[in-house]
């Protein structure tokens, strides 16, 4: 059947024709319309050029499978020559729909982000959705909840990138609205899917990467979250496994470059000197390696070796996590753990496309599998 909803039929025809003669704001954006009347084309229009009901085009607008390939074809055809562009606040009526997307990040100076929001916006345009994203770190700071302002936006779906500290606003928006969590290991919720990289396993790369190498004193800059636990939990387990657990250093960072260069001057300045040097004890002596959350925090321990007279990786080993752009400037050609954001973000758009066919499935979690990408910033440990 090729029927619809009258009423909001009428409701967007109204709005599409621009009932407002004589006002300001009339609909602009289209050429006019055949005839040289100057007046920009209108549903009515493209229905009377393809010789089909209104309501068809509307169902074609919509992207309905229930109109044949013939009928399609005439009132896209009509469309074209017309150069009609339909209202999307009228559309809205009619389908009951925005074709937005809230993306809610946790950061956007995190260039980790961009290559999700890449993977994101790669399927969610195809087929035919535009997203709407805001700062979560800006939400903290002015004291609104843009989880529940998607809401009242009417978006058709949200996704959440990365760690946000107050998840009970999102659980009561993820009960009403098709939601996705990428990049991020919690909330776990009902009916919201999850989609992030094995952190776990990625951190048990890098750090057997530097034991490979030769490497015993190795330090981790810890990073936040569950994240940020994950990654510790992986890098201690990987020097467990090798039977270095006392040889383990971590100190806390807070993903920033900052944070990573504070945590590796407390890591790499030398104690006190005693007597003599070569009584140092092995607990004293610093680390030939660091294993760094991310590669902002990573760039952040590059820094403070090279103030503290430190060559990478000569004299220290440096390894960080996501790969983002950081990583692959020449001059850092920094070692990291290849966490698959263009992935992670294309999976969590499909799996939101799914969500929003089907509200009330359970909750699905996926994990993409990490690689270490080698660059110049690990070597083998000079001899002591």
């Amino acid at each position: 059947m090729e029927r619809s909803n009258g009423r909001l039929d009428q409701q967007a025809e109204g709005r599409v024709e621009g009932r407002t003669d004589g006002l300001p704001g009339a609909p602009t954006g289209a050429r006019p319309g055949a005839g040289g009347t100057g007046r920009p084309p209108t549903i009515r229009g493209v229905a009377e050029r393809a010789g089909v009901s209104k309501s068809l085009v509307s169902l074609v607008l919509q992207g309905s499978p229930r109109v044949s390939d013939t009928k399609r074809q005439a009132v896209l055809d009509a469309i074209d020559e017309l150069g009609y562009r339909p209202n999307a606040a009228a559309r809205s009526l009619v389908a009951r729909r925005t074709h937005t997307v809230g993306v809610l990040l946790n950061d956007m100076r995190n260039p980790w982000f961009v290559e999700v929001l890449d993977g994101l916006n790669s399927l969610l345009q195809a087929h035919g959705l535009r997203m709407l994203m805001a700062d979560g770190r800006l939400d903290r700071r002015a004291g609104q909840d843009f989880a529940r302002t998607f809401q009242e936006l009417r978006v058709d779906g949200l996704v959440v990138v990365g760690t946000l500290p107050d998840t009970d606003g999102l659980a009561e928006v993820a009960a009403r609205l098709p939601t996705v969590i990428a990049g991020n290991h919690e909330p776990r919720l009902p009916h919201a899917d999850l989609v992030a990289n094995d952190d776990e396993r990625g951190a048990r790369l890098a750090t057997e990467h530097l034991i490979g190498l030769g490497h015993r004193r190795i330090a981790h800059i810890a990073g936040q979250g569950l994240v940020g636990e994950l990654r510790r939990r992986g890098f201690e387990a990987a020097m467990r496994a090798h039977g270095l657990a006392e040889n383990a250093v971590v100190t806390s960072g807070d993903g920033t470059e900052e944070g990573g260069y504070r945590a590796a001057v407390r890591l790499l300045t030398p104690p006190s000197a005693p007597a003599r040097p070569d009584a140092r004890p092995p607990a004293a002596q610093r680390p030939t390696a660091v294993f760094a959350f991310n590669d902002i925090s990573g760039v952040g321990a590059l820094s403070a070796a090279q103030e503290l007279g430190l060559r990478i990786p000569a004299d220290l080993s440096l390894v960080g996590y996501d790969n983002t752009y950081l990583a692959r400037i020449r001059h850092l050609w920094l070692n990291s753990v290849n966490n698959a954001s263009h992935e992670v973000g294309r999976r969590a758009a499909r799996c939101l496309l799914d969500r929003m066919e089907r509200p009330d499935a359970p909750a699905g979690q996926q994990l993409v599998a990490p690689e270490l990408e080698i660059r110049g910033s690990t070597a083998a440990p000079r001899p002591d």
